[in-house]
């Protein structure tokens, strides 16, 4: 659907996307992750031909976006982070508006506003100015105006800024709902919006493309090994004792005694192998019951903070424009000791300009 190829940004000296190549393929929610600065927004534009790569190619459906542009937009709903919104004009004015730019047939335009003011429920808004709108309700007609026209691909923005809990909820659920039959791109910050509503995930940090994945297969990624913590009736020799040899176990820790007559553990398996059968066997053979069993797993915040500290900026160190305040420590290698010469001018010029200073006293009084 969306293949971005070798894209790179640069304003001035600096490297806004880094060399930048995916696909994103039909049918699905994609969410595009990021820190503040990595370039998520600068992506975004050159997607939907806001912006014109410094290199790389983008298409559409087939259609370079810069060669093609109408073509290529076509396939195209965009809320940016700043929904694009006309604030003299009504709900419904504004929407007819965004319908004939966007070419929808004359008969068609009446239902498909209806429909995308139900969908986005902004329906008793209609006749309101959208300057005298809320935050969210603005959000709510930026998002109709991306779905007008029912293009293919769906790219959003932050579609959540600044909206309350129960706002979030409604427009993630609007998200699932437009995922059953467009392609949509999610551009968040928020890991919580990202891991329940998208199927695949992409990590960007500095500009460069560093995960792509679908959420349980980013964990698999970076887990690297199983890690299970363990509640047992019985000491912690006895636990060690049943579970040292145990085939598929690395590593045993110590958690500590829970209570009286119950040990805690945590088990390191090898090569991310699912050992928790062979542990229950191995407890129950030996007489120790099992009171809690977890497998413990990196969250998406685990997964980002690793992934996005890990990768440096290519970006050139920064030339100082202007010196720092304050007085300029001398170089010692280019003082000089002052000549007697020197020091005679400067005090014969201190005594030149007090005698002058006393002249014009004088001729005040």
């Amino acid at each position: 659907m969306i293949e971005a190829t070798n894209l790179t940004k640069k304003y001035g000296d600096h490297l806004a996307v880094d060399h930048l190549s995916f696909r994103v393929e039909k049918g699905q929610i994609y969410g595009f992750l990021g820190p503040n600065g990595a370039g998520k927004s600068t992506t975004m534009n050159i997607l939907t031909g806001y912006l014109a790569a410094t290199e790389g190619t983008v298409t559409i459906n087939g259609k370079d976006i810069q060669k093609e542009p109408e073509e290529a937009k076509r396939n195209i709903g965009n809320l940016p982070e700043m929904p694009p919104l006309y604030m003299e004009m009504t709900v419904q004015e504004y929407l007819a508006f965004v319908a004939e730019l966007k070419k929808v047939p004359k008969k068609d335009r009446a239902r498909q506003i209806a429909e995308v003011m139900e969908m986005t429920q902004i329906a008793d808004m209609k006749v309101r100015l959208i300057k005298n709108l809320s935050k969210g309700y603005r959000q709510r007609v930026g998002l109709a105006q991306a779905i007008l026209g029912y293009p293919e691909v769906i790219i959003l923005d932050e579609p959540t800024v600044g909206l309350d809990p129960k706002q979030i909820i409604e427009i993630r659920d609007l998200i699932r709902r437009l995922g059953e039959n467009h392609t949509v791109i999610l551009s968040s910050h928020i890991l919580s919006e990202v891991s329940a509503v998208c199927d695949h995930i992409m990590i960007i940090a500095h500009g460069k493309l560093v995960a792509s994945d679908s959420p349980e297969g980013l964990q698999r990624l970076m887990s690297g090994s199983m890690e299970i913590e363990l509640t047992a009736k019985g000491g912690e020799k006895q636990l060690f004792g049943a579970l040292s040899e145990l085939e598929g176990v690395e590593h045993l820790e110590s958690m500590g005694d829970t209570k009286e007559g119950f040990a805690k553990v945590k088990i390191t398996s090898k090569d991310n192998t699912d050992i928790r059968e062979k542990v229950f066997f191995a407890l129950a053979e030996a007489g120790l019951p099992i009171m809690e069993m977890t497998h413990l797993e990196k969250s998406l915040e685990d997964i980002f903070l690793e992934l996005t500290e890990d990768v440096k900026s290519r970006e050139p160190a920064k030339k100082k424009l202007f010196a720092p305040r304050g007085r300029k420590k001398p170089n010692p290698a280019q003082e000089t000791v002052p000549s007697e010469d020197t020091e005679e001018k400067s005090s014969s010029g201190r005594g030149a300009l007090a005698e002058e200073v006393k002249e014009t006293v004088k001729e005040g009084k």
